[in-house]
């Protein structure tokens, strides 16, 4: 098994019959020049070296694993550990592959580095990393997730980057990665797209989980040294899917480590508000890559609903759908009443207030530590922070 998950995706993009680049010809030489810069660039020396000092000494690396006593007291069952990407500065994940793309861009001579966001966490994290590299930044939001996450939308601005509110169809992230792709497609030369997820045409599924695979490599060597073991479950939310396969990618070839991702169920997998993908979708193309997505019968990818902007999505990374289908990570669902109280219980319990994305594998973890031993354990990509949620939940719950 070990091999198959070192060796992929193929030359052509593909994990399993996941991914691939379905675009026109002209942008497939586009890709596969970034491909090749990436392949060459990513090995050396010079670039290994400042990245990981802008790891270590820029985002604050590595990221503390947290053991959550109280709440896993309370719960009774497993023990609950937080790999706390939520200290990162910009609050979240993200940073790790802004930076990478940021840096490669650069190396390619791009004049602008362009992208969509949800939540905002990408948005924050890649004009932040453009900010520090003196590269022109461009990025595109729907505008209910400008409403939603105004915070996050300040901070973009304070970081010079040029903010696009995003009108059409559902006003939410499929629109935003529409309207910067359209941006992207004016100039592909010199511009640069830094998709904020593991989608998207080859190479960018595997550029993004390469940058994110940190998270779970430094997770696996600190849990060792704290408990002596593995965990007996890894646990992610999954949107597009980075976090999640930036944690699970260090334990694939451990067999006994149960990897289980987290999809929104929304206002109810029995409703047509959700993005459950894994959960409910079929196979087909989005964004110029294959993989599970919620669709109609012709194709045309329907509207999704999350409480968690980050994973309002219809489409996911075409590396989860191949372990989905090889049944090596367990997908399920939390809706989004499950969500909010997480959300404050994580907050009231141990004082880590959890961005809404993340909430998504805290809910779930608390259901299933009930039916384990406390001897058992549980470790929680906890993705970001909810500083971007506040107001937001405060509203909602009349706080």
């Amino acid at each position: 098994m070990a091999r198959q998950f070192l060796e992929m995706p193929n030359n052509n993009g593909y994990f399993g019959e996941y991914g691939g680049q379905i675009i026109p010809p002209e942008l497939k030489t586009i890709m596969d020049d970034i491909n090749d810069a990436y392949e060459k660039v990513s090995q050396t020396e010079e670039f290994q070296k400042e990245l990981n000092e802008l790891y270590t000494d820029y985002v604050g690396r590595p990221s503390p694993i947290y053991h959550a006593r109280r709440l896993s007291d309370k719960l009774g069952g497993a023990r609950i550990f937080l790999k706390r990407e939520d200290l990162n500065h910009t609050g979240a994940h993200k940073i790790n592959h802004c930076l990478g793309e940021a840096l490669l861009a650069r190396h390619m001579g791009k004049t602008k580095v362009l992208a969509e966001t949800g939540a905002g966490q990408h948005g924050v994290a890649l004009a932040t990393a453009c900010a520090l590299l003196g590269i022109d930044c461009e990025i595109h939001m729907g505008e209910i997730d400008i409403e939603k996450e105004h915070p996050n939308v300040t901070k973009m601005k304070i970081l010079g980057c040029k903010l696009v509110p995003v009108s059409r169809g559902t006003r939410t992230l499929k629109d935003a990665v529409d309207s910067a792709f359209e941006e992207y497609l004016k100039d592909p030369v010199n511009f640069f797209y830094a998709i904020g997820s593991v989608v998207g045409p080859h190479p960018f599924p595997k550029m993004v989980r390469d940058f994110q695979k940190i998270v779970g490599y430094e997770a696996r060597e600190q849990f060792l040294a704290k408990e002596n073991a593995l965990p007996d479950v890894v646990m992610a939310c999954v949107g597009g899917g980075s976090n999640a396969i930036g944690i699970f990618t260090a334990f694939l070839e451990d067999e006994d480590v149960r990897l289980i991702g987290v999809e929104p169920a929304g206002k109810g997998l029995d409703t047509p508000d959700h993005a459950a993908t894994l959960t409910l979708g079929t196979k087909g193309a989005l964004h110029g890559f294959e993989c599970y997505n919620l669709q109609d019968k012709d194709g045309t990818p329907l509207p999704v609903h999350s409480i968690a902007s980050g994973l309002d999505y219809p489409g996911v990374g075409p590396q989860h759908c191949y372990l989905k289908d090889i049944e090596r990570v367990s997908y399920q669902t939390i809706d989004d009443q499950e969500c909010l109280d997480a959300f404050m219980t994580l907050s009231r319990m141990e004082g880590i207030i959890p961005a809404l994305e993340s909430a998504h594998a805290v809910a779930y973890a608390m259901k299933l530590a009930q039916t384990m031993s406390p001897q058992e354990t549980i470790l929680i990509n906890l993705s970001g922070r909810g500083d971007k949620d506040a107001d937001f939940v405060a509203d909602r719950l009349s706080l």
